[in-house]
């Protein structure tokens, strides 16, 4: 009986002999012999990250008086470079961008579809930024998914990203959708309503939804109870992601292997509308270039925040893109700091690729 060589060897000689770059494949080198064990196929080491970007992206780091990932991420290139680019960090509203996934492959494998119409009502109401709470309110509504996901990236609106998730299988689903897809350090927890009870101290329950209930509730909390579970959600977070796996994923998300071409096209143009966040990352954009982006907002305790945070893949002139993550996991310092910080980023990647693809370009 004949061996056959395993798939992966017979592609590598294909794919050298068509390069004629293989000795293997040259006159008088040794040739695999029939029915030998097979060889090893080294794994092609991504490019090094340029000096430049390398560097001022740890001097960012190094400089930010506050614990924080940052990680960029050439989408064309496949280089890519960071600062405690594996810590965990809480991702709050960034997370709505898992759920947008989840739904838009359940799209793609027809198990739903975005014109499908859900009706909201109190039972669904969530807690802080949730516009859509007026119009369930006022006797309840009814929306298709579509538009729920479009009200929950834009606008980040809990109560439309909740209900989603509930749409499209629960929390477990988000959490399989990342398994199968091996986004890598990303994590789910239950929706906005049992992360944001948690990190308070609290249990969820219906009646926060309303007013000043959860505040009240919170703030009847003793000191040493609040520190405690604020504490735990900042070393440990629930929802937590590394910035190097976001920028990894989003990578993928834009090079279309994360979903179908519709469904990414959709969905970077959504994030393209984006309304919140409007001097994080996007303050450092020069003309010309554009940004999908998801930001994610966590608690105040005292003057300690815990997640702060933008993320998306720039886009320059020339079409080629770069994916960026700016973490911020706790941090006490003004908000136009920890803007300056996320402008300065994505003008390090503008100038590393006026660098690469515009040499005269004076910095």
């Amino acid at each position: 009986m004949t061996s056959r060589w395993p798939l992966s060897i017979g592609l590598a000689v294909l794919a050298l002999g068509q390069t004629g770059s293989s000795a293997m494949v040259q006159t008088g080198a040794p040739q695999p012999r029939i029915g030998s064990a097979p060889q090893r196929v080294q794994p092609v080491r991504p490019p090094k990250a340029p000096l430049y970007i390398a560097d001022r992206v740890d001097d960012l780091g190094r400089g930010f008086n506050g614990r924080v990932g940052i990680a960029v991420r050439s989408v064309n290139e496949g280089w890519s470079t960071s600062w405690n680019g594996n810590e965990l960090n809480p991702q709050q509203s960034v997370s709505k961008l898992w759920v947008a996934i989840t739904a838009l492959d359940a799209v793609d494998k027809g198990r739903v579809s975005l014109n499908d119409r859900v009706t909201l009502t109190r039972t669904d109401l969530t807690l802080f930024h949730q516009p859509i709470a007026a119009k369930i309110l006022g006797g309840g509504t009814t929306v298709s998914l579509g538009d729920l996901m479009f009200q929950a990236l834009t606008k980040s609106d809990n109560t439309c990203n909740d209900k989603l998730m509930r749409s499209v299988g629960g929390p477990e689903a988000v959490r399989a959708m990342i398994r199968a897809k091996d986004l890598g350090a990303i994590r789910f927890y239950e929706g906005e309503r049992s992360l944001q009870s948690r990190i308070a101290g609290l249990t969820w329950s219906p009646s926060y939804s309303i007013g000043n209930a959860f505040y009240q509730a919170r703030d009847a909390l003793p000191m040493s109870v609040r520190k405690a579970a604020f504490n735990r959600y900042v070393e440990d977070p629930y929802d937590g992601a590394s910035a190097n796996a976001i920028v990894n994923a989003l990578a993928r998300l834009k090079a279309g292997e994360l979903l179908s071409p519709a469904s990414t096209a959709r969905l970077l143009t959504i994030m393209s509308q984006t309304s919140t966040g409007k001097n994080r990352l996007k303050g450092g954009l020069k003309p010309g270039w554009s940004l999908s982006h998801k930001t994610g907002t966590g608690q105040i305790l005292g003057a300690t925040q815990a997640g702060y945070n933008d993320i998306g893949i720039l886009t320059a002139p020339d079409g080629r893109s770069y994916s960026v993550a700016v973490m911020i996991k706790k941090t006490s310092v003004p908000l136009p700091v920890r803007m300056t910080l996320m402008n300065n980023v994505v003008r390090a990647v503008i100038n590393q690729h006026e660098m690469r693809y515009s040499p005269s370009t004076t910095l």
